[in-house]
């Protein structure tokens, strides 16, 4: 292992920057050759690589997004365009990549190194940390504290208005995001994909809260993932049966993956991104590094990808509990 390269792919995750700086200089450290590559899936087949020095990695820590920029790649998903990624590859004489992404941009590593080899080592960057084989992925704890502090404020609003506030927090498939941050906000409802909800259930939640605490105001949490729909639709419904009360929706949308990183995802972005050079340079290939129990561990991509993450019930419970 002698030239490797690093690339960020799929949606970005505060913490990322953080990542790429201790790939390179954690390479630099070991003696490798470090290229970024631009764009990820796209760049690759483009060719749109750059060797990177400790320098061009000093002051990133502190930034959300990627300096390495991200893109979707269609190309990639087909035959031909990966075997243009592999001339690439060959071209710059690539020993292993650092895939920093999700379970799509695993899914695709994990294709390539089945037909050409490519040792690969991935990082999860994702702020839904919906991924199995580690306890948190880059981004989780940021987008969690940003959706905190947006619910903080729009708890005030509804406050002194006697409000409803409906709030979409992302999570397309996890419902990590809104358990976190509906506890962290004292919501009286989250809503996730993992745990089944009913329209009925809302409706007599809100109703019950109004008739037995005199509350006129209240924060419902809606993960983008949940079955009954959206915020928007849940709203509707639940203004239908219950039309005295005062309903509000707020989709927080992107905000939840910029801004700063918090000092878990500077570090976890960190350990991570050493811990994936130190795994190619110890020979793994087509895995991910995580964090366990505060220990670096190995997971094969098809596991990542395919075993689903549990989300903690003890925390269901403690919303319900905690919303009397």
């Amino acid at each position: 292992m002698k030239r490797i390269a690093v690339f960020t792919s799929g949606g970005d995750a505060p913490g990322m920057n953080a990542c790429i700086r201790a790939v390179v200089r954690g390479g630099i450290y070991y003696g490798l050759e470090v290229y970024g590559i631009i764009r990820g899936y796209k760049g690759m087949i483009e060719g749109d690589f750059i060797k990177m020095d400790s320098k061009m990695v000093s002051n990133i820590i502190q930034r959300g997004g990627t300096i390495l920029k991200s893109a979707r790649s269609e190309e990639f998903r087909t035959k031909v365009g990966r075997e243009k990624a592999y001339q690439q590859i060959k071209a710059h004489h690539i020993d292993g990549l650092v895939c920093i992404g999700g379970n799509g941009s695993f899914t695709g590593a994990e294709i390539f190194y089945q037909e050409y080899g490519v040792p690969t080592v991935g990082v999860a960057g994702t702020i839904d940390n919906d991924l199995y084989g580690t306890d948190y992925t880059l981004g989780y704890d940021t987008a969690v504290n940003t959706a905190l502090d947006a619910i903080d404020k729009i708890r005030d609003t509804a406050d002194s208005h006697d409000r409803v506030f409906f709030i979409e927090v992302m999570g397309r498939d996890s419902g990590y995001i809104a358990i976190q941050s509906g506890i962290g906000g004292g919501a009286e409802i989250v809503m996730v994909p993992e745990n089944p909800d009913t329209f009925e259930g809302v409706v007599e939640t809100l109703a019950q809260a109004t008739r037995s605490t005199r509350r006129s105001s209240s924060i419902v949490i809606v993960a983008e993932g949940e079955e009954l729909g959206n915020a928007h639709t849940i709203a509707e419904h639940v203004k239908s049966k219950l039309p005295y009360l005062d309903i509000r929706v707020t989709n927080l949308g992107h905000i939840q993956r910029g801004g700063k990183p918090t000092a878990i995802d500077r570090l976890l972005g960190s350990r991570l991104g050493l811990a994936a050079v130190e795994g190619l340079i110890e020979g793994r290939a087509c895995v991910m590094a995580g964090i366990v129990n505060d220990k670096v561990v190995y997971t094969p991509f098809g596991d990542a990808i395919r075993k689903k993450k549990p989300l903690n019930t003890d925390l269901i419970k403690l919303v319900n509990i905690l919303s009397i």
